[in-house]
């Protein structure tokens, strides 16, 4: 009924990182929400749903906890109903979670023959005799990664992480993603077994755009929730193309590179929970000291919130990949994942890698870019707003849950020799392989396992980092230089925060250099009187971009829904015999789809079929032409 192996281990553990200082800061936050009984429920009801998930060792309780998980974190997005604009991104929500849920229950039907009870290595040797395996795998990505968040499937994370309250934010991007990643390994490696080469392309691609769309998205938001919250779709996008090569050298009877780029993906997968569990309670902090997400009212809070924003800041650093953190750690690791395939002969691999290793390049430059604008804009310079100004550190309980997350950060990092075992583990225990003795050969340097792979050394980096920040500050000292503190020069003019940067003119030069995929929506008014300029007028200029993926498909998909439903509608009120006609012919359908998926396939019957289901639509639907 339960499984406690070690890959279900290693993610409760991952649970216990991400809930314990969660439930600090959720209790400091408490204050800030109005119904706190209704709160508390669903919040420990969500905790215990996620631990349920990776423990269930049946499709029949999996299915529970994950319906479960989603029904809970739904309730906990409409807590504080502050507006419609919550009400839609929590019926968003439902909707793909359950979209996702779908497909995780045909998956299962298939599987385990209607019985759901049997474990899941049971349900292998069903899995084995399918005569369709690649419809199982389109059915686990299209139910998990809908969960994960990977494009095209991602668009309903920046409407619901920003409408619920901060410490579920942490929660769902921390941890419910994550789960999802859990629910890949255990499904791909218990129930399918072999691979083909394909899927581990096609996982490899998603993971590149979805990082390349993330940080994209991520840079051309000024709400700090979303913001982070697109950035959790171009994580989820590293951990995918790590998975993905994984997938790929397992194919291709490579063992240890497999295992390598499993565990890159493990070890990126709990850093990802760590540093985006910080952020969101730092981006929590700010908002209930401010009262607004806006990022152009913020400004100069380092002065008033310096536990928030150093916190911030080492988050911001982890997610930025700059050594020797451990963001930088692991994703250091997917890149050699990717560079150990270059003796690989294969013209589709030899396409689809060098893009991966391009997408992955330019993400990282540009999570610096967009973090560099959000710490300077959010802490640095002069305040924005009355509220900003007026700002101050938030209490102890939520303090601590930031510094305890802190810490969960700096250990990934300082001891990431012991987190790899882990990982290793866990994969030894799905593969057989283990490669932790070739990672780390010693406790100062981690190793890439390909022939020509490179070799870094976190805790050398960490000692040089200190020794030589160390050695300025004492030679800073020591020469005696006296300072003086005065106001901002800005070129004989007094600098106000309207002299400063915006994050709107931060991301001016790659929105128009990207705006193909942007196609922002720009307006810009002037203030006049009596229609006519004046010389002194109050100019106001806004940026909107809508998501490419929500605008021609989700939208064009609720507009041919519309269409069909119209279509529906009026046959059963004014055609019924065209009416009775349609049921027919689906039902026809069904029972010709159920014998191709079901019994052997054969081109001949498909083509007999194919005429009889359109001579029937002819005949019995469409009818003569009027």
């Amino acid at each position: 009924m339960f499984v406690f192996d070690n890959l279900s281990i290693l993610f409760l553990f991952l649970i216990l990182l991400g809930v314990v200082p969660n439930l600090f800061y959720s209790f400091g936050y408490l204050p800030h929400i109005k119904r706190k009984a209704y709160y508390l429920i669903h919040y420990f009801a969500f905790i215990t749903s996620m631990a349920g998930v990776v423990v269930a060792g049946n499709a029949l309780l999996f299915l529970f906890f994950w319906e479960l998980m989603s029904l809970t974190s739904w309730q906990l997005i409409l807590s504080d109903i502050e507006g419609k604009s919550t009400i839609k991104a929590a019926r968003f929500y439902f909707f793909m979670t359950h979209f996702g849920f779908m497909f995780l229950l045909l998956f299962f039907l298939i599987v385990t023959d209607g019985d759901l009870g049997i474990s899941f290595l049971e349900m292998k040797s069903i899995a084995a005799n399918f005569a369709y395996p690649s419809i199982l795998f389109f059915f686990v990505i299209l139910g998990l990664l809908s969960k994960a968040g990977a494009v095209p499937m991602h668009v309903w994370l920046p409407y619901a992480h920003p409408a619920a309250p901060s410490p579920v934010s942490a929660l769902m991007s921390g941890v419910m993603l994550k789960i999802a990643i859990y629910g890949m390994f255990r499904f791909l490696f218990d129930i399918l077994g072999t691979w083909q080469v394909e899927w581990g392309v096609l996982i490899l691609i998603m993971g590149a755009i979805s990082s390349l769309i993330g940080v994209l998205y991520a840079l051309s938001e000024h709400d700090i929730k979303a913001l982070l919250a697109n950035h959790s779709i171009e994580n989820i996008g590293i951990i995918l193309m790590g998975f993905g090569m994984g997938m790929i050298f397992s194919s291709l009877h490579l063992p240890k590179l497999s295992s390598f780029a499993f565990v890159a993906a493990l070890f990126h997968t709990f850093n990802h929970m760590s540093f985006k569990s910080l952020l969101f309670m730092g981006a929590g902090s700010v908002l209930h000291q401010t009262g607004t997400k806006n990022m152009e009212k913020y400004g100069g809070l380092i002065k008033s919130m310096p536990i928030t924003a150093f916190t911030f800041l080492l988050a911001s650093i982890s997610i930025s990949a700059l050594p020797p953190t451990n963001g930088f750690l692991s994703e250091w690791m997917v890149f050699q994942s990717l560079l150990a395939s270059s003796s690989i002969d294969s013209v589709t691999l030899k396409l689809a890698i060098p893009f991966s290793i391009f997408a992955l390049a330019l993400t990282g430059g540009l999570a610096i870019a967009c973090f560099v604008k959000v710490f300077g804009i959010e802490f640095l310079g002069l305040h924005r707003s009355v509220n900003a100004k007026h700002a101050h550190e938030v209490n102890g309980l939520m303090k601590m849950g930031m510094i305890l997350m802190s810490l969960v950060v700096v250990s990934l990092m300082l001891f990431a020799p012991f987190f790899i075992k882990l990982f290793d583990g866990a994969i030894k225990g799905l593969s057989g392989t283990t490669i932790y003795t070739q990672i780390f050969p010693n406790i100062w340097s981690l190793h890439s396992i390909n022939n020509n792979g490179g070799v870094v050394s976190p805790l050398i980096l960490l000692i040089a980092l200190i020794v030589i920040t160390a050695a300025l500050y004492l030679v800073f000292r020591s020469l005696n230089i006296k300072q003086r503190v005065f106001h901002t020069w800005a070129c004989g003019y007094n600098a106000t925060p309207r002299s400063q940067y915006s994050a709107t003119g931060f991301a001016g030069p790659i929105r128009r250099f990207f705006t193909w995929l942007y196609d922002p929506k720009e307006h810009f008014e002037k203030e006049v009187i009596s229609e006519h300029k004046t010389k002194f007028i109050d100019a106001s200029f806004s940026v909107h971009v809508e998501p490419l993926f929500q605008r021609f498909i989700y939208e064009g998909a609720v507009k041919l829904t519309n269409k069909i439903s119209y279509f529906v509608y009026r046959l059963a009120h004014f055609e019924q015999s065209r009416y009775a006609a349609m049921i027919f012919n689906m039902l026809l359908s069904i029972l010709f789809s159920y014998r191709i998926f079901v019994h052997q396939f054969s081109w001949a019957t498909l083509a007999l079929e194919s005429v009889v289901m359109i001579i029937s639509v002819k005949v019995l639907l469409l009818g003569e032409k009027r």
